[in-house]
């Protein structure tokens, strides 16, 4: 047993940061310092290898107290100590009796609250049996155009007990009503009915490029239908303010933060503009936001849109209790990936994890088979329980703001804050948010800050499992049947047939309380588009180029695609032979590296335990029909082997020959000696597969 005790401030004293510095720069051996330890973000944040109270100083309590104004710290004092995360699951499945199904099961696994995304149709404010929604019917949602359909998907959930969230695009105003509708038919108290409606019409109007209204109108309908809640319903929200077409289109966190206060913005001038108040209007608010799989950023996005969005509150006259943002957090779409999806558990996980700890209220968990249709139960099962183990087991929810007092976390909070609300400001100079989608402003933006991303991705600096790094060309895919749409569509069509009032009964809802209107509509049998025609939809429409998603595995995927293709017109796919030349020693790093490489787009990698020379390796390379070779060995031996090698894999067909590893001042004479490539880490992988690819024909 010890005799001493343990005493950390007496043990291992204070180091100042200056000694620390100059014990790294002796050990760096003239390196630059800046170049090999500080790390830039692709918002231009430099990121230090260490922080300390010089960085962030605790002096006069700067990021304040959980559920105290600036909010940074969190909306509430104790968080979700008490309470746990709002698990709020998306069901898209057309089919009614099915996800119905999928509800309960999930509710009965812990699930607490719905989000409901409806189809094509309905979302853009059409009935099943209209023309024009031949291909958008069954397409992407569910089939609930009546408030019958609403009934049916939420048989035997107990609405008192369990909050209902709406996807319904631009037609946020129809929907709504016939949720309101359901509730008066169950008859669920209006303090008692928990949920969103989400009306979102700059989202919609910037992820789908349109909008059956001019956006005023949009953001008229949009205000009554706050109006209507705020005083109807205590409990639900009636505004989102969402980004994730931003996000997945590859928005950094600022632009991110930017954009959502923006519309923010722009939706608290539409509300105060049909007679609420600030602080009632704020109220109204549901943020959502998409988050990746760099946690801390992540967390710090979320901290630092929060206290933005209370001063933005602030600044316009609201109470500060009303600039507590309410938020909703899931992972984006742009990292999850079709390949391997099981991975995507990892990237969900670390999405949940950044939600938690960031703040949110309200998280949805995404099965990791979502990129590749419809979920089934055992992903739905797996996303649940993703965030119970956080929550039951690891008990994060018991922590309120884990992040706080971090120097990091608060520093790096703060950082993305000042540079959003330098975006916001260049915003409202430009008109607002309404003003910046319109004009093409907000996507010149994202693509600018997207390209070195994207060029990141084709280099592998950002390497994405699975795809770009330890591909799996025997991978058996994870496949979904896809539900029969047209019959899906016949069976909606003929349940409005039966239960849909007639046209006359609902009438001109272009006056007056149109929200109000509209749920005496829907409960005496109007449909979603009945209520969207009678709202006026399509007499004016407005349209421009919608902002394109950007998945970061896409361009790999894509290279897989036709790798498979070429595979089932030709029986094999696309060889590489990898020339390991020397002991395993010299050539193992550098194989590994290849094989990785070529598999990423689909080759399939010819590996071996090394050649004894270079006519073995000729001999192999003829025998395997291969026209790319790799040469693969040391820098030592490289010298002595490549022009040999290179010369000989020529003459025996080899219609390419790459050498793995970064020619230098060499690169010349191995060119001459029959090398036409190289290959090596921060080399644009996909510009090369690409290339190949179309060399074998593969690729047009």
């Amino acid at each position: 047993m010890l005799d001493t005790e343990l005493n950390i401030k007496k043990d291992f004293p204070p180091v100042a940061y200056e000694a620390w510095r100059e014990v790294v720069e002796k050990d760096l051996k003239g390196a630059p310092f800046e170049k090999k330890l500080i790390t830039r973000t692709f918002e231009g944040v430099d990121l230090q290898p260490v922080y300390t109270s010089r960085d962030w100083s605790s002096e006069g309590d700067p990021t304040g107290f959980p559920g105290l104004p600036f909010y940074l710290r969190g909306s509430k004092p104790l968080g979700v100590a008490e309470t746990g995360w709002d698990l709020r699951q998306e069901y898209t499945h057309p089919d009614l009796a099915t996800t119905n199904q999928a509800i309960l099961a999930d509710l009965e696994g812990g699930v607490t609250s719905i989000l409901l995304r409806l189809d094509c149709a309905a979302r853009s404010g059409h009935d099943a049996d209209a023309t024009v929604a031949e291909e958008l019917a069954a397409r992407d949602g569910v089939t609930a155009y009546h408030v019958n359909d609403l009934d049916a998907v939420l048989a035997k959930v107990q609405l008192p007990l369990v909050g209902v969230a709406l996807e319904a695009g631009a037609a946020f105003l129809p929907a709504a009503a016939q949720l309101a509708a359901l509730w008066r038919l169950r008859g669920v108290l209006p303090e008692e009915a928990r949920g969103a409606f989400n009306a979102d019409p700059l989202a919609v109007l910037a992820r789908d490029g349109q909008l059956p209204s001019s956006p005023e109108a949009a953001l008229g309908l949009m205000a009554d239908l706050a109006k209507w809640t705020s005083t109807n319903y205590p409990n639900v929200t009636a505004v989102r303010v969402g980004t994730a077409a931003y996000h997945h289109a590859g928005a950094t966190a600022v632009q991110d933060i930017a954009f959502s206060m923006a519309t923010g913005i722009e939706y608290l001038r539409a509300m105060t503009a049909a007679g609420m108040d600030i602080s009632a209007a704020a109220r109204q608010m549901l943020f959502s936001m998409s988050v990746g799989t760099h946690h801390f950023l992540s967390i710090a996005k979320l901290r630092a849109a929060r206290s933005l969005w209370a001063r933005v509150v602030e600044a316009s006259g609201g109470d500060p209790e009303a600039g507590a943002m309410r938020l909703h957090t899931r992972v984006s779409k742009r990292v999850l990936t079709a390949r391997d999806p099981y991975v995507n558990l990892l990237r969900n996980t670390v999405a949940v994890f950044a939600g938690s700890l960031g703040g949110a209220e309200v998280i949805t968990s995404e099965p990791y088979d979502v990129a590749t249709g419809l979920p089934d139960a055992t992903s739905r099962r797996i996303a649940r329980n993703t965030l119970h183990v956080l929550q039951d087991e690891s008990h994060l929810h018991r922590v309120v703001d884990p992040a706080g007092g971090s120097w990091y976390m608060d520093w790096l909070s703060n950082e993305l804050a000042k540079q959003a609300w330098n975006q916001l400001q260049e915003i409202e100079r430009q008109g607002g948010m309404l003003a910046v989608v319109q004009s093409g402003w907000v996507a010149e933006q994202i693509e600018s800050a997207f390209a070195p991303r994207a060029k990141a991705i084709a280099s592998r600096k950002e390497g994405i499992t699975g795809i770009s790094e330890f591909p799996n060309l025997t991978e058996e895919p994870v496949t979904r049947e896809a539900p029969d749409r047209a019959a899906l569509r016949a069976q909606a069509a003929q349940r409005l047939a039966t239960a849909r009032c007639a046209a006359e009964a609902v009438g001109d809802l272009k006056g007056g309380e149109k929200m109000a209107a509209a749920v005496e509509a829907a409960a005496a049998g109007a449909s979603v588009g009945q209520l969207a025609s009678g709202l006026g939809f399509g007499e004016t429409e407005t349209t421009l180029t919608p902002i394109a998603p950007h998945p970061f595995a896409e361009p790999f995927e894509a290279l897989r695609d036709a790798s498979d293709k070429w595979l089932e017109e030709k029986g094999s796919r696309p060889k590489v032979l990898l020339a390991n030349m020397g002991p395993i020693a010299h050539h193992t790093a550098r194989a590994t590296f290849s094989k990785n490489f070529f598999e990423a787009g689909g080759f399939e990698a010819l590996t071996n335990n090394g050649f004894a020379d270079a006519d073995a390796a000729a001999a192999a390379l003829t025998e395997s029909g291969a026209k790319v070779a790799v040469i693969c060995s040391s820098d030592k031996l490289y010298p002595e082997l490549v022009p040999d090698t290179a010369a000989k894999l020529k003459a025996a067909g080899a219609r390419t020959v790459v050498l793995a590893g970064n020619p230098g001042e060499n690169e010349s004479a191995w060119r001459a000696a029959g090398v036409d490539r190289f290959i090596f880490i921060k080399c644009d992988v996909l510009s090369t597969l690409r290339d190949l690819l179309r060399e074998e024909g593969v690729l047009q």
